[in-house]
């Protein structure tokens, strides 16, 4: 099986996942998934289609994220490697697909208009 290449986006943040058959080590920008994502849930988030999919243990993962908070390069992590094991096996996507794993989020921070303090402040009210 040669490497497969997939990337996956959600907000700033973008991931490149390459993934190949191997003993389940992820490694993400060089480090250790444990030591990437501290917490248990974004760990979670980056393993749950490998458990959807029966496949802990069966593959290696090289992973390059940029961009974006923490929760953002773990569910661009997480996207990148749902559609990589969608290629690897059309099966998967039936599984993936319900669980909303295959869908891009298509939320982004609303830019800050001009003459406001925030985004979705209100403009000033003026009866005349």
């Amino acid at each position: 099986m040669e490497v497969i290449h997939k990337i996956g986006r959600r907000k700033t943040a973008v991931a490149r996942v390459y993934l190949k058959e191997g003993s389940g080590k992820v490694t993400i920008n060089k480090k250790d998934l444990n030591d990437y994502f501290p917490t248990a849930t974004l760990q979670y988030k980056v393993n749950q289609p490998f458990a959807l999919t029966d496949n802990e243990e069966k593959f290696d993962v090289n992973v390059n994220v940029y961009g974006g908070g923490i929760t953002g390069q773990a569910e661009a992590v997480r996207l990148a490697i749902s559609r990589a094991m969608c290629e690897l096996d059309q099966e998967n996507r039936a599984i993936l697909k319900p669980e909303g794993l295959l869908t891009r989020d298509p939320r982004m921070v609303e830019r800050k208009k001009f003459g406001q303090k925030k985004a979705r402040k209100k403009f000033q009210f003026s009866k005349r």
